[in-house]
């Protein structure tokens, strides 16, 4: 049995109090992860593209003020 079988047998046999508090955890984790990816992507120039399209967008008269004006 591999390790990530294992783990989720264990976790399938807790109660749900238990359960909820791991799956919080790892909603957490997912987050931390994306977030340190999206930072090393940002500081490599691999988003560079975004900037660009905006900055074309925005001379073609694409964008809109954000929050718009009332």
């Amino acid at each position: 049995m591999s390790r990530v079988e294992e783990i989720e047998q264990a976790i399938g046999q807790l109660p749900p109090e238990e359960f909820r508090k791991i799956l919080a955890w790892m909603r957490e984790r997912e987050e931390q992860l994306w977030n340190e990816q999206m930072e090393r992507d940002a500081s490599s120039g691999r988003l560079d593209f975004l900037i660009d399209e905006a900055r074309q967008e925005a001379l073609l008269g694409l964008t809109k003020e954000w929050p718009p004006s009332e």
